[in-house]
């Protein structure tokens, strides 16, 4: 019997509570990125469980993550982009001067020669400011324990993290509490994992990619390296 099937044959499922039947909130966030028509609802739910509803152009998505298993911290990473941010100050002290200069001519405004010039700046400043909030970003993941695999990406425009700091606190202190509640020994919480991989596959969170990743490297943390041999000293 291969290591792999040994792993998912010997584990006991555990249930994890089906989206809407949670007997208990311990904290709740929804976070929307309107530049992106995202939208994330968040629950920790019955201490040990996140539940988590995604809306997106590309579909909905919603499934309940077995904290056991999921590493803590949160990973958080935010990208600005200065090019376009630049280009959108740029464009902005150009509309000014040309402004300027249309105010303080003799000719009226609306006869003056630079005024669609400056229209037109005016509308490549509003196109980069659009651009530059829309690729400035604040993305929040969350990966499982060992197979190190990403169960949760939401990317969100800037205020992003400030409306999830507290909320992610809160998910720290309830995944060390999940921890405490793993199996006695790491061999029953690898076996666990695994089955809970499989089903984040089945529930269409991971793909069949991720999961073979996944479940590669458990496996890895499941057999214990084999020390290298002594070499021989040669004969005499």
């Amino acid at each position: 019997m291969q290591t792999s099937e040994h792993i998912l044959l010997e584990s006991d499922e555990r249930e994890v509570p089906a989206l809407g039947s949670a007997r208990k909130t311990h904290a709740q966030v929804e976070v929307t990125s309107r530049l992106r028509r995202c939208v994330l609802q968040l629950e920790i739910i019955d201490y040990y469980y996140l539940s988590i509803r995604s809306r997106s152009p590309s579909g909905e998505l919603g499934y309940v993550l077995d904290l056991r298993f999921v590493a803590a911290p949160p990973r958080v990473a935010r990208h600005v982009a200065r090019r376009w941010i630049n280009a959108s100050l740029v464009l902005l002290a150009l509309a000014a001067v040309m402004a300027a200069w249309i105010r303080s001519s003799a000719t009226p405004w609306w006869q003056h020669g630079w005024l669609r010039a400056c229209a037109a700046v005016t509308g490549m400043w509003v196109l980069a400011t659009v651009i530059a909030a829309y690729r400035t970003t604040e993305t929040v993941r969350l990966y499982s324990a060992h197979g190190a695999v990403r169960v949760l990406e939401f990317t969100g425009g800037m205020g992003t993290f400030r409306a999830l700091r507290p909320f992610l606190a809160r998910l720290v202190a309830h995944i060390r509490l999940a921890v405490a509640a793993r199996r006695r020994t790491r061999a029953e919480h690898l076996r666990d994992e695994m089955r809970e991989h499989g089903r984040l596959r089945d529930v269409g969170v991971l793909s069949a990619e991720e999961y073979e990743a996944g479940k590669m490297r458990i496996l890895a943390h499941h057999t214990p390296a084999t020390p290298a041999r002594a070499k021989r000293p040669p004969a005499p």
